[in-house]
């Protein structure tokens, strides 16, 4: 956040830079208040170029084996303009580095799903999928899904047909 912010501040100065430079090349017809109103543009353009291009900068670094499921498109009263162009904050992927299977059956996965926000932390939620009967379950608070295949300490839940968590950990590698 801090190098955001430095970064912001340097956006502004470089404005006012290149402002002043042609005001000294017009010998002063520019007005003197264009210097200030050019750091402020500056400074909001760049904050709002670094907000949208956030999601496409991080998801174009992730390893190829890391699936993007769901990026929701969010819209704020402070930001009117994400109305008319939603933003991403925060998206959830299917990390298929952690991806390993339950013994030797194929269809019993387990892998972690990666909520990753803006502002935020990255979450790393692990999960089991059952590829054959198309289940899944979140493993927290102690639950497992044992070599042998079994579920402890968590149950199984049917994943919708079009559920790209699902599709993801199920697709054959």
């Amino acid at each position: 956040m801090w190098l955001e912010l430095i970064a912001m501040i340097v956006a502004g100065v470089g404005v006012a830079g290149v402002i002043m430079t042609l005001r000294f090349f017009t010998k002063g017809k520019l007005p003197g208040w264009t210097v200030p109103a050019a750091i402020g543009a500056g400074m909001i353009v760049f904050s709002v170029w670094n907000e949208y291009s956030w999601f496409p900068r991080v998801t174009a670094v992730l390893p190829p084996e890391v699936t993007v499921v769901s990026a929701p498109d969010e819209t704020q009263v402070w930001r009117p303009w994400s109305y008319l162009f939603p933003i991403h904050l925060r998206f959830v992927a299917f990390d298929g580095t952690t991806l390993k299977m339950a013994g030797g059956d194929s269809a019993l996965r387990q892998a972690e799903a990666m909520v990753v926000q803006r502002w935020g932390k990255t979450l790393r939620i692990p999960m089991a999928f059952d590829c054959a009967k198309g289940m899944q379950a979140v493993l927290v608070d102690g639950a497992a899904l044992a070599a042998d295949g079994t579920l402890s300490a968590a149950t199984w839940q049917a994943a919708p047909a079009d559920d790209p968590m699902q599709k993801a950990a199920c697709k054959e590698q």
